[in-house]
């Protein structure tokens, strides 16, 4: 497959084609391997990044860091505490003077419009580690991760439970429309997917032969390969969680909700961090049908092959 991303950014996979998203996945696997043999590579060598986290993180910084210092690069961490960002300085005069400086630059905060301007005014490509409407690097490992345990994924079936309208939900309906993957929804209808996505989501669904479906019943469970959840409430929203508690308390996936697929080949997955007890039960994540650990690891892997697509 002949794919050129040098360059590019990625800010949602509403920006790249199935070939590009299927190649970087292949580049994945190919990441991963590396990693289980005594090879060095030192593929940034004489890069740096600049990492902005307006959000606290475990996995994209510990993902982005190790993944671009092994290869010889100099990742450098900034806080909002660290420097302008929107604050004495604009967003966009932050970008044009990190451009100057760095090779690359991952942000993870709230708005999508921060990430898209770091992308415009910067020069250099740019990852959108997290924003409250997208989680492109979260989705690319899931893929990833699904595909281990299923392939071909075309015409599996993955079944997100839980707050339905959040950042890691819409990147998974965005990213299983384009690679021919069932995608369905289950969530109380206040928390529906935005329209406006899925409606752009549809045509590429109807391309790959894949089904967006959004409804309230567990019953939608049945066959599932996989089911998945995040917490009931994201980084920001701490004030509406017992709100959110009473809401979604029957969603929560316990061994009852994993039976409903009908299947005992049925994984689970989560992005993590988890609230035990609350959108899952300890003995589903850490049981034998759980792939949460597996997934972590593989945001590694995919974040690397993002930045070794992009950069070199």
């Amino acid at each position: 497959m002949s794919v050129s991303l040098k360059g590019r950014s990625l800010l949602t996979w509403l920006d790249f084609s199935v070939e590009e998203t299927r190649y970087l996945l292949e580049l994945s696997k190919k990441v991963k391997a590396e990693s289980k043999s005594s090879v060095l590579f030192q593929r940034f060598s004489g890069k740096t990044i600049a990492l902005i986290f307006e959000k606290r993180s475990t996995r994209t910084r510990c993902a982005f860091e190790t993944a671009f210092g092994e290869e010889g690069g100099h990742p450098v961490f900034l806080s909002t505490a660290d420097i302008q960002l929107g604050a004495k300085e604009s967003v966009e005069d932050t970008a044009r003077v990190l451009g100057r400086m760095f090779s690359a630059i991952q942000f993870r905060g709230f708005k999508q419009e921060t990430v898209e301007a770091l992308a415009r005014y910067s020069g250099v490509p740019v990852y959108n580690g997290l924003t409250d409407t997208f989680h492109p690097t979260q989705a690319l490992a899931d893929i990833m991760t699904l595909e281990e345990s299923f392939s071909p994924i075309e015409g599996r079936t993955l079944c997100f439970v839980g707050d339905g309208r959040n950042n890691v939900a819409s990147s998974l309906m965005v990213i299983c429309s384009m690679l021919g993957l069932n995608f369905t929804v289950i969530t109380p209808p206040s928390l529906n997917p935005d329209i406006a996505l899925k409606e752009i989501c549809e045509p590429m669904a109807i391309a790959s032969d894949a089904k967006i479906t959004v409804t309230s019943d567990l019953a939608a469970l049945a066959g599932a390969d996989a089911v998945y959840t995040d917490v009931w409430a994201s980084m920001g929203e701490e004030g509406i969680k017992e709100e959110r508690i009473k809401l979604l308390s029957p969603y929560q996936v316990n061994q009852t909700l994993m039976d409903k697929t009908g299947r005992k080949d049925s994984i689970f997955l989560h992005c993590l961090p988890a609230v035990k007890g609350e959108e899952v039960t300890s003995a589903v994540i850490d049981g034998p049908q759980s792939r949460v650990w597996d997934q972590a690891e593989n945001r590694k892997h995919t974040i690397k092959a993002i930045m070794l697509a992009t950069l070199t």
